[in-house]
């Protein structure tokens, strides 16, 4: 990684997203020329991520327990509880739609109504989904997943150069017995190998937040660990 020059704005502290009893603030990128593909893989590198059509990275001056995380997709083995998962999901098809449609935002109310009443998206609107997944410079692809003929979950991903980056998946709250947010990660690991990608980019782990406990489970993995990539080994 080297050293760039950034123009960046920083936000006031407000209440952290992850850790309760805690406030957080972000870099926001003010670099319009970055707003671009090229750019957003170079700056993911470096352990920021989008929302919407903006670029962030955590900035707390006393904690770092956000850690961007990545899975080499050629050597990624899935564990004995992932391959059961996908048995478990063998009835569903996988497909992959370059086109927002609205039942994705019916599918993604029913989720974030029912299962984050207690967080800062609810109640989900289509303003929050917009603003949130959809980007004008970089538009996302959605995963679909299908159970006969039934939408059942969406996984919208980020397509650059060398990288897949899982944005966000919802799913029917009625099927959380299959686990269908480790299905997602799975069938994206796989999209990524068959599109020949290096990586894929799942967001921050913070060992310490219960909700984002699944993704230290895909290994091996990498965590940007005061700016260098690190190996994590079972």
């Amino acid at each position: 990684m080297r050293e760039v020059n950034l123009k960046v704005g920083l936000t006031p502290r407000h209440q952290c997203s992850y850790l309760p009893g805690r406030q957080e603030q972000l870099l926001v990128l003010l670099d319009k020329e970055l707003l671009c593909p090229l750019g957003y893989e170079r700056l993911l590198s470096a352990g920021f991520r989008r929302s919407g059509s903006d670029i962030y990275r955590p900035h707390c001056q006393s904690c770092h327990a956000c850690e961007s995380l990545r899975i080499d997709v050629a050597r990624f083995a899935p564990s004995r509880g992932q391959k059961r998962i996908t048995r478990l999901n063998r009835d569903i098809r996988v497909r992959v739609n370059e086109q927002d449609k609205p039942e994705y935002f019916r599918l993604y109310q029913l989720y974030i109504n029912e299962r984050h009443r207690d967080g800062a998206m609810y109640p989900a609107s289509r303003q929050q989904y917009d603003g949130f997944l959809l980007c004008h410079w970089l538009p996302p692809v959605f995963v679909e997943f299908w159970l006969e003929q039934r939408l059942v979950a969406i996984a919208v991903t980020d397509l650059l150069g060398n990288a897949l980056s899982a944005m966000y998946t919802f799913y029917d709250p009625d099927l959380e017995h299959r686990s269908l947010g480790t299905f997602a990660i799975l069938s994206q690991l796989r999209l990524a190998a068959e599109l020949n990608k290096e990586w894929l980019y799942l967001g921050y782990q913070v060992d310490d937040c219960k909700k984002m406990s699944y993704k230290q489970h895909f290994r091996p993995h990498q965590r940007l660990v005061a700016g260098q990539w690190l190996a994590m080994k079972d």
